[in-house]
């Protein structure tokens, strides 16, 4: 201990706890007893005081000496001498450490700083109490031991933050302390500066105010930090997006989400929320070769995000062919970009813009089949189904699924030659759909026999052209023939 420490305190002690008159004094009295009591303890814990006055980031000790050499020691660290020789004289009461101003609780804050100007995690995970919780500003995760505080700030420093109180209050309680305001922090990788809100708890650990408990989160209005766009603006960034279309390059498509987008496309049951997912998406959308517009629109602007939602047209470049969906777009400003955060995209319900078709335009539709099946070739005649189409035959129990088991039925009903006329049917027209059902028979080129059938034809509208997506055919139950 310093000698005008020691030399203080007994100044102090003397005008506290002055001598009893000489006519009362005891050669063993009991306050001399108290003074000497005193003065050994505080030979025999010279050293434990400083181990106290120590700088609070944890270096050597040869630095620490060489350091308090240099210049006096700060505030908060003559706080853990008072508290000390308080302990000490007063029997370990408690009540001493809450003894530290408002002004020293501020400069605790300076210290974390300092700690993070020097870009060592563990430095700054030093600042904490030994059971800590961080609540940080830029992760979900609870930070509840040094491992997880280095972990945090591993990332953080990266960053090279320092930051200033703007605005703070303190409550000092009976060893503890706390501190909760508005703080600002400039990142030194780029200049950018954030503001938020924080709380630090502060409690006396082994001498020192260490942070218990430390709570940071984004201004939940962002006023400081929102990135400005207009409603025109956040319009045009569908055009970057349909421009992205036109390329025909599902990379540069995908490239206009964010990092955790996620896409429902118009004609894919399945969510796509990577990359890979959405790009995939694009690789078959990007063959009809679309180009949208919007034809309603709808804009909200917030804070470091916008959407964007109603109705849009697309034209397919591969066969002229239009469709009207629902779209929802939301934007994020992420690595100084507006990307697509989410993308919902939906037919419209009640089928505005259903490919429209005459009634004799759907009893045709037999007549393409039929002359498929006058070119004896399965596989032409296969073509006319579309690609989730079922099959129920006529002269088969097994359900035809798919190309191949279509393809199969008609390897064998080819080689009777069949030829078909509608005798009676009813029609149906939906939206992208149509249904005609009734009765038809079949004269077998190879033979001349003819046999008469129910029908169900349902067709669908399905890359530019109607193909049959049912087709059920059955003998007629009273064996008319």
């Amino acid at each position: 201990m310093d000698d005008h420490v020691m030399c203080s305190f007994f100044l102090l002690l003397w005008k506290n706890h002055p001598p009893p008159p000489l006519s009362s004094r005891h050669p063993l009295s009991s306050k001399m007893k108290f003074v000497a009591s005193v003065f050994v303890s505080l030979l025999a814990a010279s050293a434990e005081v400083s181990a106290f006055t120590q700088p609070s980031f944890g270096v050597s000790k040869s630095h620490s000496a060489s350091a308090s050499a240099a210049a006096p020691a700060s505030s908060t660290e003559l706080y853990g001498l008072r508290s000390f020789l308080k302990n000490k004289i007063g029997g370990g009461s408690t009540a001493a450490v809450s003894d530290i101003s408002e002004e020293e609780v501020r400069s605790l804050f300076y210290l974390w700083n300092d700690a993070l100007a020097t870009g060592s995690s563990k430095l700054v995970a030093k600042r904490y109490a030994a059971k800590p919780i961080l609540l940080p500003t830029v992760s979900d995760t609870p930070r509840t031991d040094y491992d997880g505080l280095t972990d945090y700030f591993d990332a953080f420093l990266q960053k090279k933050p320092q930051g200033e109180i703007i605005d703070g209050k303190i409550t000092i309680g009976d060893g503890w302390a706390m501190d909760a305001g508005v703080y600002d922090f400039t990142m030194g990788v780029d200049g950018s500066k954030v503001s938020a809100r924080y709380s630090f708890v502060y409690v006396e650990e082994n001498g020192y105010w260490r942070i218990a408990h430390h709570h940071s989160s984004v201004m939940p209005e962002g006023t400081a930090n929102a990135q400005a766009i207009s409603e025109a603006e956040v319009r045009d960034l569908f055009q970057l997006w349909n421009g992205a279309l036109a390329t025909l390059d599902s990379s540069k498509v995908a490239a206009r989400y964010s990092k955790e987008g996620v896409l429902l496309p118009t004609v894919s049951d399945t969510p796509r929320t990577d990359f890979d997912g959405i790009k995939d998406y694009f690789d078959a959308f990007l063959l009809k070769k679309p180009q949208g517009e919007i034809v309603e629109s709808n804009v909200i602007v917030g804070t470091n995000w916008a959407q964007d939602a109603g109705i849009y047209d697309f034209t397919m470049g591969s066969d002229g062919s239009k469709v009207r969906a629902r779209y929802s777009f939301i934007y994020v400003f992420e690595d100084g970009e507006w990307k697509i955060s989410h993308h919902h995209s939906s037919v419209m319900p009640e089928g505005i813009l259903g490919q429209p078709i005459a009634k004799d335009e759907v009893r045709s539709l037999f007549n393409l089949w039929n002359d498929a099946l006058a070119t004896g070739d399965s596989k032409k005649v296969a073509a006319r189904y579309s690609k989730e189409a079922v099959l129920l035959p006529t002269v088969s129990d097994t359900p035809r699924t798919n190309e191949a088991l279509i393809t199969d039925y008609f390897d064998a009903f080819l080689l009777k030659k069949p030829q078909g006329t509608i005798e009676s049917g009813e029609i149906i027209i939906g939206t992208n759909w149509a249904q005609d059902a009734g009765i038809y028979e079949f004269t077998m080129g190879a033979t001349g026999d003819k046999v008469k059938a129910r029908y169900s034809f349902v067709y669908v509208f399905e890359d530019g052209e109607w193909k049959i997506s049912h087709h059920h055919s059955s003998v007629m139950p009273e064996s008319i023939l």
